[in-house]
């Protein structure tokens, strides 16, 4: 009985894959049909953007990081650049939708938080956030230190400990030694289901598309998709707001405080 378990564990632990994500790296443009104009690749892009930003012209800058993004290419560095020339052209809602993309790839960058923390407070809108209890934002805070590649890598890790912990249980002679795989394998089971937990976490976060920037300096939130319908309150420039209904061009949004109210979809843009 022993020797059947012990090879289904091997044949599962030979069958588990490793998920990869990829580099976070510009990627050369597509080659060029034959007689066509040469175009700058994205890494010639990158270095042009990155002059203009050191010499001061964000402008330009902006508009060339654009110019990579336009090509499918993206990455922690990109966005975060990106939002920091928004910042310096006083573009605060571009800044903080770039800042949060970056934020979703790299959520344990402090630098990321900080820099969007600060373009926060210079919003007009000044909104509280509705009270949650103590517990669920310490485990968010734990889950925002790694990516979601990161919390899969390790709990693989954890699996395959959990496996070797086992197998000690299975195949030792002394007590002793029983015991302490058998509770070994008890704690990275936990562990295991805990960063799994937290990996699904930071992917359905990172693929959530309901999250959004107001994009316009200020935009009536009204009662009705409709124009002609009362104004509930005025949002400004980088406010951001959740998506709960879309309807022939008009969002149903609701704000940090639990306000909620409809706006045309053209004002904001999804994180």
């Amino acid at each position: 009985m022993k020797r059947a378990i012990i090879c289904f564990l091997l044949l599962l632990g030979c069958g588990t894959s490793h998920a990869q994500e990829p580099a976070d790296s510009l990627v050369q443009a597509a080659a060029e049909p034959a007689g066509a104009p040469a175009q700058p690749t994205a890494a010639q892009l990158w270095d042009t953007a990155n002059t203009a930003y050191i010499n001061g012209d964000f402008h330009k800058a902006a508009e060339t990081y654009e110019q990579i993004l336009s090509r499918g290419v993206g990455s922690v560095k990109l966005y975060y650049n990106l939002a920091n020339a928004y910042f310096k052209e006083e573009r605060m809602g571009k800044a903080i939708l770039f800042y949060n993309r970056a934020l979703r790839l790299a959520p344990g960058n402090d630098d990321i938080r900080y820099n969007l923390s600060v373009a926060e407070a210079r919003t007009k809108d000044n909104i509280e956030d509705i009270p949650e209890f103590f517990l669920v934002t310490w485990m968010r805070g734990i889950r925002h230190t790694m990516s979601c590649t990161a919390w899969s890598v390790l709990s693989l890790a954890l699996l395959a400990c959990m496996l070797a912990l086992f197998l000690v249980y299975l195949l030792a002679q002394r007590l002793s030694l029983r015991k302490a795989g058998f509770y070994g394998t008890v704690v990275a089971a936990l562990l295991f289901m805990l960063t799994t937990w937290f990996a699904l976490g930071e992917r359905r976060e990172m693929l959530d598309d309901r999250s959004a920037v107001v994009m316009t300096a200020s935009t009536a939130v009204k009662s009705s998709p409709d124009k002609s319908a009362t104004d509930l309150f005025v949002l400004h420039e980088g406010t951001v707001v959740t998506i709960t209904d879309r309807l022939d061009g008009w969002c149903e949004v609701v704000i940090a405080d639990g306000k909620k109210g409809w706006l045309e979809c053209r004002k904001i843009e999804t994180i």
